[in-house]
């Protein structure tokens, strides 16, 4: 009889996950089979679950921020071994050969498959993952505390990265990746601006205890002009109303998969060289340099947990934004 597992399965948009008995999986060549600790959820899992993004696989396992313990490996695996401990991440496999993959940017690659998306991913007892799109997680973080790293930090450390060299940065939406991005920001010597949803005096004074020099509502004036701003809330109004805080030459970088409708805008905000740009999934590259450099500052996420069968009170949890930092779904 084929070892089984225990996982919360979505069976279609709209719908509750389902705790299920589902097949251990096998890991097939390249891939490694690990015992998952933790998995941080994300703000795409709800996109994933409210059928915003409708092209993922049913039925699915969600989680993409996954810590484990590599316990089999398939033919062909690089770079792992049994008993150490790797963190996945959304980008799940590439193709490698596309114009993309050879300049870089692999994380444009059109054939990418993601995990918790097109691979079942990470709220479940064991993952099969491919063992190149694994990292060595850093010592001195415990597995709860690492696995917002894996996205919620790549993610937002991408957009720091395209932001440019931004002394004076906004960040409008301060959830997961805020609060691990304003502590880089501030490592780095930047100044952050934290917008939060107007009235959120909880939210504010989390933003300024984790390094914000200042902190408001989306509804109240910058008080500086903005070098650059990092828009991680999925809301299209907050584009224009970032560009009105830019100087001239700034940057307004947009780091969800998912956002509404953006409204349309006057010219006269986006003159003066600004931009707006998006950020697409990430790369290696930037998980190596971001794994690296986060004992340095050194990062703390702070995470609420809860146990694998509450998974969808875990998604409540982000999508009403009760919780401070991050949420993680933890898998004893």
């Amino acid at each position: 009889m084929a070892e089984t597992m225990r996982a919360m399965v979505l069976d279609g948009p709209g719908q509750p996950l389902r705790l299920r008995q589902l097949p251990r999986p096998v890991p097939t060549a390249g891939q490694i089979l690990l015992r998952v600790h933790a998995c941080a959820v994300c703000r795409t899992d709800l996109h994933i679950v409210d059928g915003e993004l409708t092209k993922r696989k049913l039925p699915l396992v969600l989680g993409h921020q996954i810590v484990g313990t590599v316990v089999g490996a398939g033919t062909e695996a690089v770079s792992v071994e049994v008993g150490s401990r790797v963190g996945v991440p959304w980008l799940g496999w590439t193709d490698g050969t596309c114009h993309f993959c050879l300049t870089g940017r692999e994380n444009l690659c059109d054939a990418a498959r993601f995990t918790g998306y097109d691979i079942d991913g990470g709220y479940a007892e064991f993952v099969a993952a491919d063992s190149r799109f694994c990292f060595p997680l850093p010592e001195g973080y415990r597995d709860p505390q690492a696995a917002p790293l894996l996205c919620a930090g790549l993610i937002g450390f991408r957009s720091l990265r395209l932001a440019g060299d931004a002394e004076r940065l906004g960040i409008y939406g301060f959830g997961s990746s805020a609060h691990i991005v304003t502590q880089v920001a501030r490592f780095q010597g930047r100044r952050v601006f934290a917008f939060t949803r107007p009235g959120d005096a909880a939210g504010q004074a989390f933003a300024r205890q984790v390094g914000a020099a200042w902190a408001g509502g989306t509804d109240e004036p910058s008080p500086e002009e903005l070098d650059a701003a990092i828009i991680f809330a999925p809301a299209g109004e907050l584009v224009p109303l970032a560009l009105g805080a830019l100087a001239k030459g700034g940057t307004v970088v947009c780091g969800g998969i998912h956002m509404s409708n953006i409204p349309s805008f006057a010219y006269e905000l986006l003159w003066g060289e600004r931009s707006v740009r998006s950020v697409a999934n990430l790369t290696r590259e930037d998980g190596v340099e971001f794994l690296r450099l986060a004992p340095q500052v050194p990062l703390r996420t702070e995470v609420t947990t809860f146990p694998l069968d509450q998974a969808n009170e875990a998604l409540e949890a982000v999508r009403r934004g009760t919780v401070r930092g991050s949420v993680v779904v933890s898998v004893p």
